[in-house]
């Protein structure tokens, strides 16, 4: 799968089970962890990790393997790793306390 080809199936695994404020952030030439991170922010443990199930899931469909799964039983963090993306589900609380955007901003301030 192309990279833009797991971006939309992870985003739309994501919208399907209703997760708020899902953002895209291209870290190419930033880090080689990955090309993409999504954000998005789930409203409970349970909904944080029945949407990250659901990623692993539709990965899974399409044959792309996940290549780790972190914080699936703590709930208020879940990282799922496919590789080019990553794909960060997190509580509000969790979201706002380590301001991932901000971490990746560019210093013109504006996302990539």
């Amino acid at each position: 799968m192309t990279v833009e080809d797991l971006v939309k199936l992870a985003h739309t695994a994501l919208e399907d089970l209703k997760a708020r404020a899902i953002v895209e952030i291209d870290v190419r030439g930033k880090t080689t962890v990955s090309d993409v991170m999504l954000i998005a922010t789930g409203t409970s443990s349970r909904h944080i990790k029945s949407l990250a199930d659901h990623v692993i899931e539709k990965a899974k469909q399409e044959e792309h393997m996940p290549l780790g799964i972190e914080g699936h039983g703590r709930s208020d963090w879940v990282l799922v790793d496919l590789g080019d993306v990553i794909v960060h589900i997190m509580t509000e609380e969790s979201r706002d306390f380590y301001a991932l955007e901000k971490l990746w901003q560019m210093e013109d301030g504006e996302v990539s």
